[in-house]
């Protein structure tokens, strides 16, 4: 199950030995055997499962491309997402200093430039063209959603001369790397496909984390900290902000354990009622006359069931199109207070588009860096229809089969969920 494709037997001697010699002429290489248990916690009375056990990421002390015969590509698919531009230049600068490839292509607009009938050609990428980017928020190549035929792409990149993809994307993104490394496989062409985790929803399953969530949160708590001061100057101040989070509540959790202002908490996991006495308007009613002022966060596809069923939609991606609970919320709580004859003042907050386009922060920055530079030496070794994973602090090689069966969820009984009822005050349950 946990066991990592590769294109066959590694031939050449890695350049980082003689380029990175130390003292005693070792260079510190991961050899495939290294290993990282699934579960790292157990009892002592439990057998040890070694198969169950993830590969450890690291360069290899022989790979399987020959540098200068070798051509990359990076593909940015799926929203925007803090750090983007650093796994680009990261990819770059470990490809071309390091192993001496020289010719990185950068593909245009996701999947969409794979396809030569939308006439992108690629872009040659540079160190000048590179050299700045990292400082910027969204991407240079650019990103859209949706698929491509696997057939045409795989086309597009061999007669391109591409030997390994980095596709970075969250789960429909990596899809589309498995089929493209499945058509590959079908062709017996060399082509490795080593995908980088890109959700700023840190959704994905066997990443701990993925780059762009910090730097997610960090601008949340900036909007947080303004709706609570919005909340207090005024009488019966509710400031009501709806984060991202199609199906985790990930970003809201996180966001409200940030900056502590928060006083109601809806995600997608946990359902929750409006009405009654136990519902979420009678809390939020109760906190109103309690104390006067009140801060409420929601996930983007929290309470989807709340609202009048509509024709079911889906984006580019094949996801369903989410009814706008931010909006919904705000006006069913505006006609609860007007109904119960109390004045409220409400503030609604949308920074969906400004969170998700800014630049990485630091801690973001070290995170793509180490996420790119192991992308590169999995791909130089010839490990294929792979992400890179963060698990237990380490990075490894995840079969990207395995990362698109699921998605990681917030759990209810979660330590970060039980530090957010605890943070808020809210009840485990509305209704």
């Amino acid at each position: 199950m946990l066991a990592v494709p590769t294109l066959g037997p590694a031939r050449y001697e890695s350049p980082l030995r003689t380029k990175f010699r130390s003292g005693d002429g070792v260079y510190n290489f991961t050899p495939d055997s290294a290993r990282l248990l699934l579960h790292a916690d157990f009892a002592a009375e439990q057998e040890i499962r070694p198969e169950l056990s993830f590969e450890k990421a690291g360069p290899r002390e022989r790979i399987y491309f020959d540098p200068e015969q070798t051509a990359a590509a990076i593909v940015t698919c799926g929203g925007l997402c803090p750090g983007l531009n650093n796994v680009i230049r990261s990819v770059f600068l470990q490809l071309h200093h390091n192993y001496g490839v020289g010719r990185v292509l950068g593909i245009r607009y996701g999947y969409y430039g794979l396809n030569p009938a939308h006439g992108l050609p690629p872009l040659r990428l540079s160190m000048e063209m590179v050299e700045s980017i990292h400082k910027l928020g969204g991407t240079i190549l650019g990103t859209s959603r949706g698929p491509e035929d696997p057939k045409v792409m795989v086309d597009f990149l061999e007669k391109e001369k591409v030997n390994i993809l980095f596709p970075v994307g969250g789960d429909g993104t990596q899809r589309g790397a498995h089929e493209i490394a499945a058509e590959a496989r079908r062709r017996g062409l060399p082509l490795a496909v080593v995908g980088i985790p890109k959700t700023i929803d840190n959704d994905l399953p066997y990443v701990w984390e993925s780059f762009g969530y910090k730097t997610a949160l960090d601008k949340a708590r900036e909007v947080l900290d303004c709706a609570h001061a919005e909340a207090k100057g005024v009488p019966n101040g509710i400031s009501l902000v709806k984060l991202m989070g199609r199906e985790s509540g990930s970003i809201a959790a996180g966001a409200t354990l940030a900056s502590q202002e928060v006083n109601f908490t809806l995600v997608p996991e946990i359902p929750f009622r409006l009405e009654g006495e136990n519902g979420f308007l009678a809390a939020l009613k109760r906190r109103i006359l309690a104390r006067g002022h009140a801060v409420i966060v929601v996930a983007e596809g929290a309470g989807q069931d709340l609202m009048p069923p509509g024709p079911l939609e889906r984006d580019a991606s094949g996801n369903l199109k989410l009814r706008d609970i931010g909006v919904f919320l705000r006006d069913r709580i505006s006609a609860y207070f007007a109904a119960e004859g109390i004045r409220i003042n409400l503030r609604y907050f949308d920074p969906s588009y400004i969170i998700r386009s800014v630049p990485a922060t630091t801690e973001d920055s070290l995170l793509c860096d180490r996420l790119a530079r192991n992308a590169v030496h999995a791909a130089m070794a010839g490990k294929t229809d792979v992400l890179m994973g963060l698990w237990y602090n380490t990075f490894i090689h995840v079969p990207i089969s395995l990362v698109v069966k699921e998605k990681k969820r917030l759990k209810p009984e979660s330590e970060v969920w039980r530090s957010v009822l605890a943070a808020t005050g809210q009840p485990a349950r509305f209704g």
